[in-house]
């Protein structure tokens, strides 16, 4: 009754980089394994046709679209094969300039960043490294300083690129510049999580409700689910 093999558990992208990564080079742990296949259920278990991701998730919805496909071809049509809704900027770089951000890297910027921790964080932020003097031309290209402010300050960037290409802007003005970019739109971020924070029962009454319907859209996937592989409850 398998639906996914452990081969094709291999072949996805993301557990292969996890496993460079980690450097595993035969035997992985079985997360690697048990995440995406849990990944896949929380999906498939609400027949989302839509689902909100990063870039570097595409491959795990993959895999829930893999299984949607095997499950519909062995037992009859029920799993919508999802779609990823990618945003304008689908992955941000980490502020080292690695590809991806991640705690494990100490490399992210989180919403609940005070504006303290936000602007030691952003005075810290990779920029061109072959830039040596202040008024030396920079490149922009790949410019972890300059991807976030086309992330969070679009249509307003034109005239600091040629600035910073020409050599007449420092590397501590622009992220002066994006610290207060990224301030603004953290700020009423800051004042949402204060007021929950403060009306713990308010969060306590959305996770109640939002799991009792999330449970009822469930339950209802699995019992058509069971009925399509013709097995009773035990």
């Amino acid at each position: 009754m398998n639906v996914i093999t452990v081969s094709e558990l291999e072949r996805n992208p993301t557990v292969k980089d996890e496993q460079k990564k980690r450097g595993f080079s035969k035997s992985l742990p079985v997360g690697f394994f048990t995440y995406p296949i849990s990944q896949a259920a929380d999906i498939l278990g609400f027949n989302a046709d839509l689902v909100p991701v990063g870039e570097d998730q595409s491959p795990m919805l993959e895999q829930a679209r893999e299984i949607a496909r095997n499950f519909n071809r062995r037992y009859g049509n029920l799993f919508t094969l999802p779609q990823a809704l990618l945003s304008d900027f689908p992955r941000l770089c980490g502020t080292d300039g690695k590809e991806k951000m991640s705690k494990s890297l100490n490399n992210t910027i989180n919403l609940s960043e005070s504006q303290e921790d936000l602007r030691k964080k952003v005075m810290k932020m990779y920029t061109d490294p072959k830039r040596i003097h202040a008024n030396d031309p920079g490149t922009v290209e790949g410019n972890p300083v300059f991807m976030y402010l086309d992330a969070f300050n679009p249509n307003k960037n034109e005239n600091l690129k040629n600035r910073y290409r020409e050599g007449t802007i420092r590397d501590i003005e622009i992220k002066e510049i994006l610290y207060r970019v990224l301030n603004k739109f953290l700020s009423p971020i800051r004042e949402r999580r204060e007021y929950y924070k403060s009306n713990l029962q308010i969060v306590r009454d959305i996770i109640s409700t939002g799991t009792a319907k999330g449970r009822s859209v469930v339950e209802k996937t699995i019992k058509e689910m069971r009925n399509k592989m013709k097995i009773g409850v035990y």
